[in-house]
C-alpha cells in the first residue's frame, strides 16, 4: 500500500478540542505538485477541528495554499492562491460489498477509514486537488490564441453564423 505523500493520520481514540494544523514541508509539497500536474505547491497549510460525532469524526476549518500552475492555453507559469472552507465527516467503513448506495447531499463528504485512524492530511491534500482550476488562463493566453489563429469564445458560439449573415 502506497503511503499519501502528505499523510497525517489521527487516532481517534485522542481526538481533543484544540485544531490542527496542518503543514507541507518541501518534499511532501514537491510530491503532490507532481501528483497533481502543477509546476510548483509553495504553500500548503490547514487548520482543522476535529469533534467526535457518533462513530464518525467531523472536520472543519480551511486550507490555504500557494501554487503554480500552467496557463491552460499558454503553457506560461500561472502564479495562483488558494483559500477554501473544509467541511468533512470521516466514517468507519461499511462492510457491505457490491451494495448501490445512494447518498444524501450532507453524505457527499463523507470519508470511510478502517480501524481506529484517518488520514486528515490526504484528505486536505484531496480537497486542495479539487480546488484547482483545470482551465486556469493567464494574462498572455488571449494572446496567443490570436497568434494561433483560435477564435475567442464569441466568435465561435452559438450565434457566430447569425452574426456573418448578417454582415452580408
Amino acid at each position: 500500500m502506497n503511503v499519501p505523500e502528505f499523510s497525517r493520520p489521527i487516532d481517534i481514540r485522542h481526538l481533543t478540542a484544540r485544531p490542527v494544523r496542518l503543514v507541507a514541508d518541501e518534499t511532501e509539497r514537491k510530491a503532490l505538485a507532481a501528483r497533481f500536474d502543477l509546476v510548483a505547491i509553495k504553500r500548503l497549510e490547514a487548520t482543522v477541528s476535529l469533534e467526535a460525532d457518533g462513530a464518525g469524526v467531523m472536520a472543519q476549518g480551511a486550507l490555504s495554499a500557494d501554487i503554480v500552475q500552467s496557463c491552460a492555453v499558454s503553457g506560461d507559469d500561472l502564479p495562483t492562491m488558494i483559500s477554501e472552507p473544509l467541511a468533512l465527516r470521516f466514517v468507519p467503513e461499511t462492510t457491505a460489498a457490491d451494495e448501490e448506495v445512494e447518498l444524501s447531499e450532507e453524505e457527499l463528504d463523507e470519508i470511510p477509514y478502517a480501524g481506529t485512524a484517518f488520514d486528515l492530511g490526504e484528505a486536505v491534500a484531496q480537497s486542495l486537488a479539487l480546488a484547482i482550476d483545470p482551465f486556469a488562463m493567464g494574462p498572455e493566453a488571449d494572446a496567443v490564441r490570436k497568434e494561433a489563429g483560435l477564435a475567442d469564445e464569441q466568435a465561435s458560439g452559438p450565434f457566430a453564423a447569425l452574426a456573418a449573415l448578417k454582415k452580408k
